[in-house]
């Protein structure tokens, strides 16, 4: 099998880079202006050279607060370009693997989110996200898997961003009903090259097992860490926002582990695999 990785430099591609590099599979991961996946003629030009098997879309537009201003960006990036992948997958028969979020609910369910609830995102990025996930399952061969909080080896993540706050502040707020699952890239890998050695095609939620609020992933974070910071819970009110963003958007893996016959760690399991290696 031959990969071919779109978005070479986030957090989710370099799980993926670091895994076909220690197990030496044959794998492609251009920077992002030689596979530019806005650029049709670009995304050819990488498969007709490389011809890949597999083509995983790392890429991924997350500006989440910028988006809610001008959305062109995202939708060039979440939906366009993805269109184009479908398009030139197809030509080249290869497998599109593709990552969706839990923005595209509005977080009202009360309860663990399946693929089966109704979907209705409240800001742009999470409408971009949502356009994406269709416009990729329209291809038979394309597996849309969506993704929460994702954490791995990079500075788009929120325990980056949390790490930086605790090293200049004492004492410092989080958020505690703001709810989803804390999702690894090294989990999230895993699970899905074992997808694709099962051929699995659709909409699943990769997630990790379990679900947390931001003060509660920020508290065991600075446990395992050994950190004395004070975290103080407050609503997500408390930080001012142009972006409506919803409060509960747990999903539930279970049918993706049910299909594989897996278990996907609990997240406070993988939290303390990341805080070793990471």
């Amino acid at each position: 099998m031959k990969y071919l990785i779109a978005g070479a430099s986030g957090q989710l591609a370099k799980a993926f880079i670091k895994k076909f590099t220690e197990f030496n599979i044959d794998f492609l991961a251009p920077d992002e202006q030689e596979l530019d996946i806005t650029d049709k003629i670009k995304i050819n030009n990488v498969f007709a050279q490389y011809k890949p098997d597999v083509l995983i879309n790392c890429a991924a537009y997350n500006n989440v607060e910028a988006a809610e201003t001008d959305n062109t960006k995202a939708f060039l990036i979440n939906r366009d370009a993805v269109v184009n992948l479908v398009e030139v997958s197809s030509q080249y028969n290869a497998v599109l693997v593709h990552f969706g979020s839990d923005y595209v609910f509005d977080g009202k369910k009360g309860a663990v989110y399946t693929e089966t609830d109704s979907v209705n995102p409240l800001n742009e990025y999470g409408k971009s996200k949502l356009a994406g996930e269709q416009a990729a399952l329209k291809y038979d061969k394309a597996l849309v898997c969506r993704l929460s909080w994702v954490i791995g080896d990079g500075q788009q993540n929120f325990l980056y961003k949390l790490s930086g706050w605790l090293e200049k502040n004492k004492v410092i707020k989080v958020s505690s009903d703001e709810i989803s699952v804390p999702t690894f890239t090294f989990d999230v890998v895993e699970v899905i090259l074992r997808a694709l050695d099962n051929n699995l095609t659709g909409l699943y939620q990769l997630v990790n097992s379990g679900y947390a609020s931001r003060y509660e992933l920020a508290k065991e974070y600075i446990k395992l860490k050994n950190l004395n910071n004070e975290i103080i819970p407050v609503p997500m009110a408390t930080f001012p926002s142009k972006v409506q963003r919803p409060l509960f958007t747990a999903m539930s893996n279970r049918k993706i582990s049910k299909t594989l016959n897996i278990s996907i760690p609990d997240w406070k399991n993988s939290l303390a695999k990341f805080c070793q290696n990471f």
